[in-house]
């Protein structure tokens, strides 16, 4: 097994390998996105309750990017990615038994704490690539990460109607486990970037986030831009089991393969991002997600609209997040974790608090109220950008 030198180059095999891990391991997060209705009425859950499923496991997420990412630079990565599958494999399995809404909320919550993997991964990406290549690099890692997004609610919706929510989450466990063991063998050890406490460590962080503005606003937009994208796939169940559509959970998944177009972009775009810039970016990124909301407004009632709405705001989504997440991990690359978990606690944050008012609207007007949210999220995250000088 070879050893990783910063900047000194990283074998494409490893990174496809981590690219595939992370797209396995952030599936857990969203595949109770196209199987809301299916939970809710097995559990005899209000709407209500089962989209605080998806709130409670961003939520999770967001800590998990907090308190777990920064002990990337002081403990090591590959024994916090193992410890993480193996309570992933447990959390899954208690999911597919539970006979109570409560018991999925807790579960969620830790579920959404584990699966912040793919964070440990994008870090290992930038620091450890040549300096020609890491933005090219930190797009493999993140396509595959967003091909596992999408993949997941294709499957879980395709699974969930022929048996049932509860298979995937056995389907996921037996995934944790077989990722738990590629780890350990294929990972090679990653040398750390702090000593001291964990207090220190994450005292560090708020230095980190106080010293680079930068690196604050980079964050905001693309946290609020990501609240606007959940908005969308948070309620879209709901939407698209009434009519005019009456569709069951496996059209809702397949829907998720119209983002297969912002997998393909996070890809590319990372080779742009210095001629284009990324202010232009992020006003590319905030444009098009204002034309999908627009089309998925006007076109709610015809699947075309639906369709192409959600390959223009996954494009946009992937303007936005990969073009500030490079900024951010380009601004300390001896505290790349830690830069990282400023902009991903950031980032999820807003999509935490996208996936929440997209109930409230929801519940409030309809797919209407579900709009009207996107739109304003989107909004604010262009206005970021325009009072800004980054």
């Amino acid at each position: 097994m070879y050893t990783l030198k910063e900047n000194g180059g990283i074998p494409l095999s490893l990174l496809w390998m981590l690219a595939i891990i992370a797209g396995i391991s952030v599936a857990n997060l969203y595949y109770n996105q196209p199987l809301l209705n299916l939970i809710s009425a097995d559990l005899g859950a209000t709407d209500f309750q089962a989209n605080l499923i998806a709130t409670i496991s961003q939520a999770g997420y967001a800590c998990g990017l907090l308190f777990i990412i920064p002990l990337g630079d002081m403990l090591s990565r590959k024994h916090i990615v193992m410890v993480s599958f193996a309570v992933l494999v447990a959390v899954l399995l208690i999911i597919a038994t539970a006979q109570s809404i409560q018991v999925v909320w807790a579960a969620s919550a830790v579920l959404g704490l584990c699966s912040v993997m793919p964070q440990i991964f994008i870090p290992i990406a930038s620091q450890f690539s040549a300096p020609e290549y890491k933005s090219r690099n930190v797009g493999i890692v993140l396509s595959g990460l967003l091909t596992g997004i999408l993949a997941s609610r294709v499957v879980s919706g395709i699974v969930g109607e022929v048996w049932g929510w509860r298979a995937i989450y056995y389907i996921g466990s037996v995934l944790m486990l077989l990722a738990f063991f590629i780890i350990a063998r294929l990972l090679p050890p990653v040398a750390s970037n702090y000593r001291g406490s964990y207090a220190g460590l994450m005292a560090s962080v708020w230095k980190l986030y106080r010293k680079y503005p930068a690196m604050r606003v980079s964050s905001l937009r693309a946290g609020l831009a990501f609240g606007s994208f959940l908005c969308m796939w948070s309620s879209l169940a709901f939407k698209m089991s009434e009519a005019p559509f009456h569709a069951g959970n496996d059209i809702v998944g397949l829907l998720g393969l119209c983002g297969i177009a912002g997998a393909l972009t996070a890809s590319g775009i990372g080779k742009y991002i210095r001629r284009v810039g990324v202010r232009r970016f992020n006003y590319i990124g905030v444009t098009l997600h204002l034309l999908a909301w627009a089309l998925l407004f006007l076109g709610a009632n015809h699947y075309l609209p639906i369709v192409v709405g959600i390959v223009v705001i996954d494009i946009g989504m992937q303007c936005i997040q990969l073009s500030n997440q490079s900024l951010c991990l380009g601004l300390d690359p001896h505290a790349s974790n830690r830069s990282n978990t400023i902009f991903m606690t950031t980032y999820f944050v807003g999509g935490t608090t996208g996936t929440f008012l997209s109930g409230l609207g929801w519940g409030a007007a309809g797919w209407t109220g579900v709009v009207a949210v996107g739109i304003s999220l989107t909004l604010l995250s262009g206005i970021v950008t325009l009072v800004q000088k980054n």
